[in-house]
Order: structure tokens, then sequence, then C-alpha cells
């Protein structure tokens, strides 16, 4: 079952919710569904895979749901929100590709694997929260939230406060044995959804979640260089990568080497909060393995995954 190429591959949020991150069933069945569909074509290619996801809208929605629980209700952690969140779209993810795959004659199991991602407890993002999580809030419930649970607000550019968390780096996959194990088994594995849950390593060895929030993009690079992985695939709604997107003098990037990518991203190509996590993940899964790796369109995944489409990234 396991004989193919191993590839892993991260699926943006326009994979897993409808318009404008809509997370109502029906738009997140119909996403699920058309991803399934395009990742079952992969899979009949001769792929195996790892599916990765993110979790941003789904998270935002569990946040607003704790939050209007009546006073004396107890909230559940951010970690809680993200374990649910790997739960709720894994069996999506699982069920309509082992559905998408019978239809293609293969008799498919896809395993989902609960994952946790080991980070660093001095990572300088704990003494600089910057990630946004849940709802905007008014100055005076962002207050209010933050002497209640000891909560960092930053303003939004929309208006208001919105909760911002550490982001640290991933420095190990917890779980990637197990996810090893059942790569092994079948076509597809889907785990690491959301970036995984944060934990640190106590005195003892003892493993603590932690209130942060992992990059998937990064920590998916990581768990294909500790996989060995063949190809490291990050799936979005643009056909690649661009110098001066959007701008005068855009130019996509077809074939790329890692020092002029670097240089770029150096220059400020590629803003933090959308293409920068994918072209630094990129550029870290190429240099550690000297494999390639490749940003392109879910709609073009099976050109993406022969390199005949996106941006793809090279050692040299």
């Amino acid at each position: 079952m396991g004989s193919g190429r191993l590839a892993v591959i991260a699926l943006g949020g326009n994979a897993i919710a409808g318009p404008a991150m809509d997370v109502s069933v029906e738009s997140q069945t119909a996403a699920v569904r058309r991803a399934a569909s395009i990742i079952a074509d992969v899979l009949a290619d001769g792929w195996r895979s790892v599916i990765t996801h993110g979790n941003g809208p789904q998270v935002g929605y569990l946040s607003e749901a704790f939050e209007a629980l009546p006073p004396g209700r107890p909230r559940q952690p951010l970690y809680i929100a993200t374990a649910m969140t790997q739960a709720w779209i894994g069996l999506l993810l699982k069920h309509f590709l082992e559905e998408e795959l019978r239809r293609r004659g293969l008799n498919v199991l896809v395993p989902v694997v609960i994952s946790r991602v080991l980070v660093d407890s001095s990572d300088p993002s704990f003494n600089n929260p910057s990630k946004p999580v849940g709802p905007i809030y008014g100055r005076e419930e962002a207050e209010e939230l933050s002497r209640r649970y000891g909560w960092v607000f930053k303003r939004d550019p929309r208006g208001g406060f919105r909760r911002v968390v550490p982001s640290p780096r991933p420095v190990s996959i917890v779980d990637r044995d197990l996810i090893a194990e059942a790569t092994a088994e079948s076509l597809a594995v889907v785990a690491l959804g959301g970036g995984g849950v944060p934990v640190v390593e106590r005195p003892g060895g003892v493993l603590e979640p932690v209130e942060a929030v992992v990059d998937k993009d990064l920590a998916s690079s990581l768990l294909a260089t500790q996989l060995n992985a063949d190809l490291l695939v990050i799936l979005t709604d643009v056909p690649g990568v661009a110098v001066n997107y959007g701008r005068e003098g855009e130019r996509w990037l077809r074939r790329v080497a890692v020092s002029e990518l670097k240089k770029y991203l150096r220059e400020g190509h590629f803003p933090p909060g959308s293409m920068g996590p994918k072209v630094e993940a990129a550029i870290s899964f190429v240099e550690q393995t000297g494999k390639p790796a490749v940003i392109g369109s879910l709609e073009e995944a099976r050109q993406v995954l022969s390199l005949q489409a996106g941006t793809v990234v090279m050692l040299g």
C-alpha cells in the first residue's frame, strides 16, 4: 500500500472553508469535497501523501462560541480548540477522500492523526505575541478579558482589538513516528492540522501544551524533512510565487533556486502573514533535504506535483 513516492501536501484555507472563509456545514462540505476529488486524482497517479491543513476560520469560530457561553461556564484553552479542529477537519477530509478513492477503484481507509509539535519555551515569540486569533472586541471588553484571562490584545486594522498569541517556530513533530507508520499502511494520512498542538518540554521530559499557534506551512516543512518525503507541496489559491505581487513589474517565478528566493525574501517581496511562511517552508525543506518543494494552486494539483505548474524551488 505504501510503495509510491511520498509527498507532504499542505492545504490552504480555501480547501477547507467556503468563500470568505465560511465555516457553515454546507460551505465546508463543498470545499472539502472539491479538494478531496483533486487529491484523489493525485493519489491515483501513484503518490502517497500526508495531508496537512490550516484551521484559522474554524478556531476563530470556536473562540467566538466559547465566549458566547453564559457566565460561569468554563472556556476551553486554545490548544483544545486546535485539537478539536484537527478532528473536525480531519473527519471531513477522511470521509470525502475515502469516497473519492472508492470511485476510482481504491478501497482505502484514511487515518487521521491528532498531532503535537514541540516548540522551544524560550522562543522569542512568547515575549512578543503577534498571531491574531478569535473575534474582534471593543476596548472595554478586551480590557476585561485581559484582566480575567491574562490575554494580550492588539488593535486590529479593521477596528477594535483582537487577541494575539505567540507563534513559535516548530522544533520537532512529536507524533512523526505514528504518522510514518500510518503512511506505510495507507495512500493518504491526515495529520498536523492547524500546525499541530504546540507543546513544550518540562523537567523530566514531560510535554505540556501551551497557548500558541504554530504556522502550518513551517510545521509541514519540518514534518516532510523528518519523514524524508520526496516532495513538499504547498497548495493555495494562487498559481505560485510572484515578486512585486499586485504591483507594477509583477513577475511569477516558475523555477527558482533557494539562493535567489532567499534574496527576494530579504527584499520583502513575501509578506509575513501570507506568502512569507510558505516561502520559508519551501526554502527550509530544500536546504535540509536537497529535494524540491513546490508552491501552487489547488486547482492544478496534478500538474503541481509533477512540477509542471506552480513555483518549483530547487537547491541549485
